[in-house]
């Protein structure tokens, strides 16, 4: 019932926020599911970034938060702590979900817009400290139901929006109705940037087709191709050569309806009423004053450095390059923990305590084969009669357990293959420690242990290297050498949001070193397919399709093929122009070097080429597979092809008498054996009766 009436505010919130020009955020919208917190003494954090047209004073956090049944209420406690200040502690209610709402203001926010949020819970069952250290019924659920209750403000609006901070509230790119090359690069680059900042849902639009509803978005291409309109909001004019980041900033009173949920006669009924509110606009202009100019804005928009430090409104940008990015050939063969973000961390307690680490594959150079997991740090050292344990977890798996010592020193190392690490990897070091019984209730304090994430560190020891490339070794197989996006004239608009993905992968590492120069496929020459990696998105007569100039891709897509099921034959996958498709394909080109085939078909085009561009980038479950199809209605299937494989069937290379054999042969078969059984009778009957004829 308390979570019905819950839910029945959060919907009452939302459908009035507006009125008061608030915005109500949850948990979940950012990220974030239930989380729950486990044992005696357990913590969890939120860093939530939010928007500079907010205003925390008159803001409010609302937190959910569901305790096991199993926990004595009136001994167990909750505290939060805000941007490292403790907010509120008290026991738990007796109540199955409980909230906690409050106040906000402006002291609470850090300087990086950063909104830190710290829970921490100690949790009782039995009044045996002892007998509750390893309960699995310890655990405080927060929802993901909980929100921020945010206040719109106008006041100071102007001031503190600027070009550093303004792509976290961007939702969406525009582009010319007739995009150049260096208009996709650019709608590629603003892509990937958009996404670096945690937004998911980018949506791309050809000038003219953005909806009204839309009103933070960015704008590229050069100052001709802006409509009148467009020029008339851009106060500062680039000249040649120049190129300019230009935001525009305004508010505007506009009337919408809202719809209220009002009780009427304990009925929850909607009721429409009209509204006039202010509502900030945001535009991003990535322009220059011509091609020359251009192309540095897009340089700087690849160049996080330049874009960090613009605290004003204008940028004009008269020489640009990614002095930041390093030789794509550099070394990472070894990375700290630190480097992958892993932080200090001070544990006391007794029990469980752990540190977790993010790390993927292509923060190294190249797709590992073995990584050496390695840890050093302090703990307490153990006395006679403790039990103390070092362990360390991939990805949910115990990997190695040592026991722990009077020297109070840790170093230990583990070697992973590649068959337990994945394309994206969680790594925890545990200290389990356990005193005498007879000191159990005077020992929780006593141990403590800190992990160097200096000293720490994982190294891979030989790159995985196969006859065949697969979406496994992706988008590392990219980082040794110069890459080329190579694009289709004829679809090419419809590539803007794939290509975003891409670059977004390629430079979503620890050291973002990849800058591809773009060309159209048909000014790439026969020595570029030799020379450089390449990400293709191609129409499916391309003349790099139908003239072969790819003669070890695993399937032609230019051709309508099946594809079989190798133990019983039945068709798994059969293409079919009338729903749309993205069809992608990895191997190694002429020369060795990698290539990445992506192309689309049907009438969503950019749907098509953007879900397959998103389906090798997720954590696959097979190292193998070489070719990947997903349609918009985000059904994927992954298959590994080679030239030797007996499940892939071309249709439109057989002739029509093949392709009716083909597809009638079992009926044709049935029919000639029911003919030669009929011949068979008519012929028995026949002797039967001239042997009736002869006896008589």
């Amino acid at each position: 019932m308390n979570k019905f009436f819950s839910f029945l505010a959060l919907a009452l919130l939302l459908c009035t926020a507006s009125v008061a020009q608030q915005a109500v955020v949850s948990f979940k919208a950012m990220g974030h599911d239930d989380d729950p917190i486990y044992g005696m003494s357990g913590s969890t954090s939120y860093f939530l970034k939010l928007d500079p047209q907010y205003e925390l004073d008159g803001s409010k956090l609302v937190l959910f938060f569901e305790p096991s049944q199993a926990l004595l209420k009136d001994k167990s406690f909750i505290n939060i702590i805000i941007n490292d200040r403790p907010a509120y502690s008290n026991k738990l209610s007796a109540d199955s979900i409980q909230k906690i709402t409050l106040n906000l203001s402006r002291d609470d926010i850090s300087s990086g817009q950063f909104l830190k949020i710290q829970i921490k819970t100690l949790a009782t069952i039995t009044d045996d400290k002892c007998k509750d250290l390893d309960n699995p019924a310890m655990w405080i659920k927060v929802k993901d139901y909980s929100y921020i209750m945010l206040t719109k403000s106008d006041k100071n609006f102007f001031a503190n929006v600027n070009i550093s901070n303004c792509f976290d509230s961007k939702r969406a790119i525009v582009y010319p109705a007739n995009p150049t090359l260096k208009d996709l690069k650019a709608v590629a680059w603003a892509y990937a940037r958009l996404k670096k900042t945690g937004i998911n849902n980018i949506m791309v639009y050809e000038d003219g087709q953005k909806p009204d509803s839309i009103k933070n978005y960015i704008v590229v291409g050069t100052m001709d191709q802006l409509s009148a309109n467009e020029r008339s909001q851009v106060k500062v004019t680039p000249q040649a050569g120049e190129g300019l980041f230009y935001l525009h900033k305004e508010i505007r009173v506009e009337t919408d309806t809202v719809t209220h949920l009002t009780a009427v006669k304990n009925v929850i009924m909607p009721v429409k009423t009209t509204i006039t509110a202010k509502v900030p606009i945001e535009v991003l202009y990535v322009t220059g004053g011509d091609d020359a100019g251009f192309e540095k804005s897009i340089t700087a928009l690849g160049n996080l450095n330049i874009l960090n430090s613009s605290f004003g409104d204008y940028l004009l940008i008269n020489a640009a390059e990614n002095t930041f990015f390093k030789t794509i050939d550099e070394n990472r063969s070894k990375l700290s923990l630190k480097q992958i973000g892993g932080a200090t961390n001070f544990m006391s307690g007794i029990g469980s305590l752990k540190s977790s680490f993010n790390f993927k594959n292509s923060d190294f150079s190249f797709t590992p084969k073995e990584i050496e997991i390695h840890f050093q740090g302090t703990y307490s050292a153990i006395i006679p009669g403790d039990r103390g344990f070092f362990n360390i977890y991939l990805n949910g798996s115990l990997i190695s357990s040592q026991k722990l010592d009077v020297s109070g020193k840790l170093s230990t190392s583990v070697t992973i293959n590649r068959y337990q690490h994945h394309k994206y990897n969680t790594l925890e070091a545990e200290f389990r420690f356990y005193p005498n019984n007879g000191n159990c209730h005077d020992a929780f304090t006593n141990f403590f242990s800190e992990i160097d994430v200096d000293q720490s560190y994982l190294e891979s020891k030989n790159p995985f290297i196969s006859n065949d490339l697969s979406f496994y070794q992706y988008p590392e197989a990219f980082n040794a050498g110069s890459t080329r996006i190579v694009v289709s004239q004829d679809i090419a608009k419809y590539a803007g949001a794939a290509m975003g993905e891409v670059i977004y992968e390629l430079n979503n590492n620890i050291n973002a070193n990849n800058f591809p120069e773009f060309v159209y496929s048909k000014d790439f020459t026969d020595n570029d397919l030799k020379k450089y990696n390449i990400v293709a998105f191609l129409s499916r007569d391309d003349k790099l399709l139908t003239t072969n100039e790819f003669p070890d891709a695993p399937i032609k897509f230019n051709k309508k093929f099946r594809l079989y099921n190798s133990d019983n034959n039945k068709i798994v996958y059969a293409l079919n122009d009338s729903v749309s498709n993205g069809l992608a394909q990895i191997f190694y080109g002429r020369s060795n070097n990698a290539t990445l085939v992506l192309t689309a078909t049907g009438s969503q085009l950019a749907d098509a080429f953007l879900a397959a561009s998103r389906s090798i980038t997720e954590q696959l479950s097979t190292l193998s597979s070489n070719v990947c199809i997903s349609d918009v209605n985000q059904n994927k299937y992954l298959f590994n092809i080679n030239k030797s494989s007996e499940n892939l069937d071309y249709i439109d290379t057989k002739s029509s008498l093949t392709r009716f054999w083909e597809s009638y042969n079992l009926y044709i078969l049935l029919g000639i054996l029911v003919l030669i059984l009929l011949s068979f009778l008519y012929v028995r009957s026949r002797i039967q009766r001239s042997q009736e004829i002869f006896n008589d």
